[in-house]
This record gives structure tokens, C-alpha cells and sequence, in this order.
């Protein structure tokens, strides 16, 4: 048997990690931004986290939201870079960043204006709520700088172009670690802010990372720089056939941000100090998933250059190996989270301000996501890594529409209300009723072959020859 076949050439894996490190750097950099603000947060004490974590999940949809529209865009743009369409890239990343900033207007708009109908979603503590009040008041005004940054490092990753992003990450959590220590704790004549130093030094953060993506971009000349008439000349045609592709992703990707908000809104009308146990464990599992991430970035580079270039044998290889790849490295990273449970949740109590029953759940949290890192992401780089890479952009929402709203969703609500099930295992079932009959149907679907839907004629003419060689 030809073991490359399956765990890859070193040509595959000189193209993977040349590509997966430095995203997964980059991930693992902006969760650090988010542990960074939990961690000091901490150290006001239980309701300020509790406050903190549930007004991130407004800024966290948005990034769910933006997430799909970045995705549907790297649809066009892999393909686009397999046959070097350098106008259809910008033409496409136009589109993409009019949209982002849409969103991120309809986003800042309910955050400044309205914080406390917002916060009202997640719970009913009074004090929590306006903790989380001023936090989202000021934090909103970052919106704008989130959109640009999402929007150009995702065009910057499908285009092969890894280490700008990586580099703008690198300086931008720097900074708002230093800021969010000044901010938060007083000093240099700056007074102590508490919970809205730590949003301020967020929103400074934000719009250094926008900045300096514009302005390095420009004096590199890569695939961002061009004129604002060739980045917004689409017509109505171009924008019909974007979202023809791309309002399933951002459909899916929506679906499942709002299902994932769902079951946050749950975790906390079960009680603040249960959310505080999930705020630590989401910090967590950000920074676990960049691992996934990396490769799966990897993967739509690879294949969707394969695919958009008509090399579709390629791209069969090369989407086998990421799905065997992607649960073995869950295996490896699941067993980890296990052994260091106890030190990882320790960090967030150095100020000896958070209960021990906080504690206690958030270990029993990290041992449940461990055990179930590997089934997790294998609809993961399915969908977002195979499927889209390979232009099938509708089967992920049916998979969400199925597993998420019409099976895990509503046996969480049981489970949490009408069983009473304890809080830790309300959370097991969750992950689990979603999780292993979406895997089967991505697995199915996967061996079909029917995700490979080419967006150039270059790749249609090489599906064709490649299905009858393949007599499919």
C-alpha cells in the first residue's frame, strides 16, 4: 500500500506547513487577544468576567457572520488565484469588504445604542448586565477595524500571502495586552477604568491591526493594494453571481453562529457562575482551534487552487489527506488538554478572585471538549476546507439545519429545563447530538465526490476529463 497516498508527499506537507503555521500562529495570536482581556478581566472578580464573556459573544457573531462572508469570497479567490485572475480577486474582495462593513454597522449600531437589550440575551444578573453595558458601549466602536482586518487577511491567506496577518496579529496583541494592564489597572497618570479600559484597549488594538494591514500592504504592493475603482467596479451581474455562491456560506456560517448563541443565551439563564466556567473554556478552545484552523486554510488554498486550475485528481488527493489528518491532530491535542485541565483553568484564578465551583465546572468543561475535539472537526474541514475549496456551497447548511436547529438545539432545551440534566452534562450532550451524525453525513458526502463544482472553466473542463477517466 503507498502510505503517501494517505498522510501526504513531502511536497504536500512542504505546501501545508508553509501555509498552516503561520495562520495557526495568527489564530492562535487573536485568541490570546481574547485570553488576555478574560485574564486581567478575572481579576475584578466573578461578575466583571461573567460581564465580560457574555458581551464578547456580540463581537463574536459578528466575527461568525463575517466568517461566512470571508468564506464565500476565498470560494471565488482560491480559484481566481489558480489561473493568477488578479482582477477578479480584487473585484472580489470589493464585494466582500461592502458587505463586512454593512454588517459591522448593524453591529456597532446595537452595541453603542442599545448595550443593555443585548446583554439582556445572556442573562438577568442586574450587575452583569451593566458590567457588560459599558463594555459593549465603548468595544463597538471596533467593529469597522474588525471587518477590514477580517476581510484582507482572508484575502491575504487564499492567495498564499500568510505572513502579513501573522505579523499584524503578532503586534497587535502585544499592544493591547500592554493597554489593557494600563487601561484596566491605572498608571503613567491614566486613571484605573476596570471593565472599560479592557474595551478601549480593544478598540486601539483593533484599528492598529486595520492601519497597518492598509499601510503595509500598500508599501509591499501585494494582492490588497489596487485602486478603490477596481476594488468596487462589480456590477450587478458580478454581485449576483457572488452571492449566488456565497449566501449559502454566510447562510451557514449564520445558522450556526446564531445556533452557537442559542445555547450561550441558555448557559446563562442557568446561572452566571456556569457562563464564567464556559468563558473560560471558549478562551481555550479558541486557542486549540487554531491548530484546525491553520490546516483547514491550508487545505482550501491547496485544493481550491487545484480545482480552480483543472488539476481535480490533485485536489482529490490532497482533500483525502487533510480529512484523516484534521482527527488524528484532535486525537493528539484532546489527550493534552487532559493532562494540563488543572494548571490551564488555574491561570484565570492567580488573583484568587474566582470560586471554586467556577473552577471545578470549567475543568469537567475541558475534559468534555477534549474527548470530543476529534469528531468536532471533521465536519469542520469538511465543509469549510473540502466542500467550499471545491465550490459546493449549499450542503454545509443543510447539515446545520439538520443537526444543529432540528437535533442538538432543541435536546439541549430539554435537557437543561425539563430533565434538570446537571449543567456539565447538558454541555456533553450538546456537542454530541450535533456532532456525530454530521460527521457521517460529511464523511458521505465527502467519498461522493459531488462537492467538486469548479468556478472557472479551467476547472470544469478538468472535472469533465477527470470523472471520465474516473468513469463516475
Amino acid at each position: 500500500m503507498n502510505i503517501t497516498k494517505y498522510i501526504g508527499d513531502r511536497g504536500f506537507w512542504r505546501v501545508t506547513l508553509r501555509l498552516a503555521l503561520p495562520i495557526a500562529f495568527q489564530t492562535m495570536l487573536t485568541s490570546s487577544f481574547s485570553l488576555v482581556d478574560t485574564l486581567m478581566v478575572s481579576m475584578l472578580g466573578d461578575i466583571s468576567l461573567a460581564a465580560a464573556g457574555m458581551a464578547g459573544q456580540w463581537s463574536w457573531l459578528l466575527n461568525i457572520f463575517l466568517f461566512g462572508v470571508s468564506s464565500g469570497a476565498a470560494i471565488f479567490i482560491s480559484q481566481y488565484f489558480g489561473v493568477d485572475d488578479r482582477k477578479g480577486i480584487h473585484r472580489t474582495s470589493g464585494i466582500a469588504l461592502f458587505s463586512g462593513l454593512v454588517l459591522g454597522a448593524v453591529f456597532m449600531l446595537a452595541a453603542c445604542l442599545f448595550p443593555v437589550t443585548v446583554m439582556k440575551i445572556f442573562g438577568h444578573e442586574e450587575a452583569v448586565i451593566a458590567e457588560g453595558a459599558a463594555y459593549l458601549r465603548i468595544a463597538g466602536f471596533s467593529y469597522f477595524a474588525v471587518v477590514i482586518s477580517n476581510v484582507w487577511s482572508a484575502v491575504l491567506r487564499s492567495t498564499a500571502q500568510v505572513k502579513l496577518p501573522m505579523y499584524v496579529s503578532l503586534i497587535t496583541t502585544l499592544e493591547n495586552a500592554a493597554l489593557n494592564y494600563l487601561f484596566i489597572f491605572g498608571g503613567f497618570g491614566i486613571p484605573a477604568m476596570g471593565i472599560e479600559g479592557a474595551a478601549l484597549a480593544t478598540v486601539v488594538s483593533s484599528w492598529t491591526g486595520a492601519v497597518l494591514l492598509l499601510v503595509l500592504s500598500m508599501r509591499q504592493g501585494n494582492i490588497l493594494y489596487a485602486p478603490l475603482k477596481e476594488l468596487f467596479r462589480f456590477t450587478v451581474e458580478n454581485l449576483a453571481l457572488f452571492y449566488r455562491k456565497a449566501l449559502p456560506v454566510i447562510l451557514n456560517e449564520s445558522l450556526w453562529g446564531l445556533g452557537t448563541f442559542c445555547f450561550n443565551a441558555i448557559f446563562g439563564a442557568l446561572g452566571y457562575e456556569n457562563y464564567e466556567a464556559v468563558t473560560i473554556l471558549r478562551t481555550f478552545e479558541g486557542i486549540a482551534f487554531a491548530f484546525f484552523v491553520g490546516l483547514c486554510n491550508a487545505c482550501c488554498v491547496m485544493v481550491g487552487k487545484s480545482v480552480g486550475a483543472g488539476k481535480i485528481e490533485r485536489a482529490w488527493q490532497d482533500a483525502t489527506r487533510f480529512a484523516i489528518l484534521i482527527p488524528a491532530v484532535g486525537v493528539v491535542l484532546g489527550w493534552a488538554i487532559i493532562a494540563l485541565r488543572v494548571p490551564l483553568v488555574n491561570v484565570f484564578n492567580l488573583s484568587g478572585n474566582i470560586s471554586d465551583t467556577v473552577l471545578h465546572t470549567a475543568q469537567a468543561l475541558l475534559v468534555v471538549y477534549a474527548l470530543e475535539v476529534p469528531l468536532r472537526n471533521i465536519p469542520y474541514i469538511q465543509i469549510v476546507g473540502i466542500f467550499r475549496s471545491g465550490g459546493d456551497t449549499t450542503t454545509g447548511v443543510a447539515y446545520d439545519l439538520v443537526c444543529l436547529w432540528a437535533l442538538s438545539l432543541p435536546v439541549t432545551l430539554l435537557t437543561a429545563f425539563v430533565l434538570d440534566l446537571p449543567f456539565v452534562a447538558v454541555f456533553a450532550i450538546m456537542y454530541i447530538t450535533e456532532d456525530v451524525i454530521k460527521s457521517l453525513l460529511c464523511l458521505r458526502h465527502f467519498r461522493s465526490a459531488r462537492w467538486l463544482r469548479p468556478v472557472t472553466p479551467e476547472g470544469a473542463a478538468g472535472l469533465e476529463a477527470w470523472k471520465a477517466q474516473k468513469q463516475l
